[in-house]
Formats: C-alpha cells, structure tokens, sequence
C-alpha cells in the first residue's frame, strides 16, 4: 500500500449525518457541531464559508470544501449575513439566542432550510464521531480546504442528489458509503496539487534518503527499527540519516516511528476487535502493558477507553 492509499484507507461513516440545505438570500447558518470533518458539496447557486481561523472561500456550483474540526465556521450566502441558525453537536438546530428550531426548517426527507426549489443548494455530509476519520488524515489537513469545479468535477453530484432524499431500508449505509467516496476521492484529488499543504512527512517521501526511511518504516512498522538500522538500508550514516529525517519531517526518526506506531494502534481498536496484546505486536510493541503506557501517554486515554469512545 502507497503512502497515499494508507493515508486515505481510514474514512468509515457509520450513520452520518447527511441533508440537502436549500436556501433562499439572505441566509447564514453558525456551525459549531465540534464535528472532525464536514463535506460541503454545491449543487446550485453560491455560498461563503467564513473559518473562525479567518480564512474565507466562495463555493460555486460544482465546487466542493472540506472543514476540519472541532472550530467552528460559518455558511452565508455573502460574508455579512447574520446567523439565522446554529448547528451544536449531535446535528442539533436552534437558533442564535439558543431557543430551539423545533423542526421550522425542515422541508422532508433529509432536506433542510427555507424551501425545497431555493435558488441555493448544497449537500452536506458530517462524520458526527471522531473515530470514524484517521486521526493521521486529520492531522494532514488544513481547517479548511476548498476543490473548483474547474479542476475537479465530482462524478457523485448526481447520485447523491439523489441518493439523499431517499426514505428507504438501509438508505443510511448507502449514504454512509457514498460519503466515504467523495471523501476519499475529493482528498486524493487535493492531495495531487501542488499547492496543497500536505503534512512534512508525505513531502518527504520524495527524498531519495528520507523517502526510503519513511516508507521502511510505514510498510513494516513492527519491525525492531533503529536509527542505525535505517540508515543502513537508505545508504547513509546515522548522523546524516538524523538530521535530514528532522530537517523534512520535522521530527527524529524514532519519534516518527512512534507516532505512526500509536496511529496505526488508534486505527485498529476503533476498527477491529483484535485483542490489544496483538494489536501491540503488529505495531511493533512487545507487550500490551508497553502499548497501552505509550498509547495514554500520548493520546491522554487508555486504549480501552479509546475503543469505547469510538464505538
């Protein structure tokens, strides 16, 4: 598996929250559902998505945005409309002085705002649960990050215009699925630009010296690994190995190997049932009271408690 298979081998929605927003100007909506990621996808009209981190973008139709959580950012059809809603976790609507919506907005199978033929369209698809994105894929992207319709025309518009007004058996896994796609498929579109801000170590991984000690270490993470050891393979000298690993990553080997052990760790107790013990070996621990000491040191739980949230 390539470094960007791996990275996007982790979007799994399990009963996201997926509507088709239709507005009429003015309009404004606050979100500040802690979600980790939100698809915004424009099927008609235009839109303004203001991040409190102060970056602004225009999405017209066909274009696409992505917001990463928890911050929170607002949709408008201009940058000075009030908020005329808040969105709060769990996809809970009230409006700005906190009293609630009480389902004033909806306008029938998961379709929301002013009236179904509003001149302003968007889909909108939330994974409501932290362990259903990597937490290595959150880590690689920016608050928020935006794909034109010029460079990249998404073949799912269609179907899931579709596909989400459906009331039928099982119509919540398929919308789960179809969500996982564009996600996957829009991110991998980003992630070929040259623009794109892609985290330190997938830049790195076109060094002819570090590149290989990335990829010794991603493909066999359980593997005893040294800084000795893998300066070995990638032809040079520990010292050389060490400053030039720091230099483009960011980090020291060591601390990478760690860091990428404890994601591939998180990954697996949310989606297996592997006891910890084998989960520990197949990541390079050697007992799972080692796995589990490095585990909460680093993500502040216990790995139990980790699979229990992400349940």
């Amino acid at each position: 598996m390539d470094a960007l298979a791996g990275l996007l081998d982790g979007p799994r929605a399990h009963g996201a929250f997926m509507i088709r927003a239709c507005f009429e100007p003015p309009w404004a909506v606050r979100v500040e559902d802690r979600a980790p990621l939100t698809v915004m996808l424009m099927a008609r009209g235009d839109a303004w998505i203001t991040h409190d981190g102060g970056e602004r973008v225009r999405l017209r139709p066909g274009d696409l945005a992505i917001a990463r959580g928890p911050d929170p950012y607002t949709c408008a059809d201009t940058p000075g409309t009030a908020p005329q809603a808040l969105i709060l976790p769990g996809g809970e609507c009230r409006y700005p002085d906190g009293s609630s919506l009480n389902g004033s907005m909806d306008l029938g199978v998961r379709t929301w705002g002013d009236r179904p033929d509003a001149p302003t369209v968007m889909l909108i698809g939330t994974y409501l649960m932290q362990g259903e994105i990597s937490g290595r894929l959150l880590d690689a992207l920016p608050p928020l990050l935006t794909l034109p319709a010029e460079v990249w025309q998404c073949p799912l518009t269609p179907l899931l215009m579709e596909e989400v007004v459906r009331d039928e058996p099982g119509q919540e896994v398929v919308l789960d699925r179809l969500l996982d796609l564009l996600v996957i498929s829009a991110l991998r579109a980003w992630f070929s630009r040259p623009e794109a801000a892609a985290p330190a170590w997938y830049q790195a991984l076109g060094d002819p010296v570090v590149g290989r000690a990335l990829r010794l270490i991603q493909d066999d993470p359980a593997h005893p690994w040294t800084v000795n050891a893998l300066a070995a393979k990638a032809g040079v000298s520990r010292a050389a190995l060490a400053r030039r690993f720091t230099e483009l990553v960011g980090e020291p080997p060591m601390a990478y190997l760690t860091g990428w052990r404890l994601a591939l760790a998180a990954d697996r107790l949310r989606d297996s049932e592997d006891t910890l013990a084998a989960i520990a070996r197949r990541v390079g621990y050697g007992s799972a009271f080692a796995l589990s000491s490095a585990f909460k040191r680093v993500y502040g739980v216990s790995p139990q408690e980790h699979r229990t949230r992400a349940a």
